[in-house]
């Protein structure tokens, strides 16, 4: 089994990703930052990668998409509460993103979602712990 997860994400500019995601009470990793990449951490062993749009074109051939009209990927987290979700999506406006959609009530699972700076696409949840 795998022990840590990085997701890698492009950003347009690296200083304002980092001062969205502080401003949602997430940190960094400072060995794993510098002008180039960002190591947000999510959790114990949950990272994002933030990396320039150039630094990140390195790793691939293909084309990037531009996170606004296009998706790739949605990262999805686990929230202790239906009202961690609503905060982090509160916090998550306040620093420039937006919320793509209402929140989502299933009864034993409440989401809603955010977008960040450069279009990414976070989604929060919080399951009921019986319905696990």
């Amino acid at each position: 089994m795998h022990k840590q997860i990085f997701v890698n994400l492009p950003v347009h500019d690296l200083k304002q990703s980092m001062t969205f995601f502080k401003a949602l009470g997430l940190g960094f990793d400072s060995a794993f930052t510098n002008d180039d990449a960002a190591c947000l951490v999510i959790g114990e062993n949950i990272f994002a990668m933030l990396l320039t749009t150039p630094f990140f074109q390195t790793f691939t051939d293909k084309t990037l998409i531009d996170a606004h009209t296009q998706v790739q990927t949605l990262v999805c987290l686990s929230c202790e509460s239906r009202a961690e979700v609503d905060d982090l999506v509160a916090k998550a406006i306040a620093a420039g993103g937006r919320a793509p959609r209402p929140p989502q009530d299933h009864g034993f699972m409440y989401g809603h979602a955010f977008e960040d700076l450069d279009g990414h696409i976070w989604e929060l949840v919080h399951m009921a712990p019986e319905a696990a």
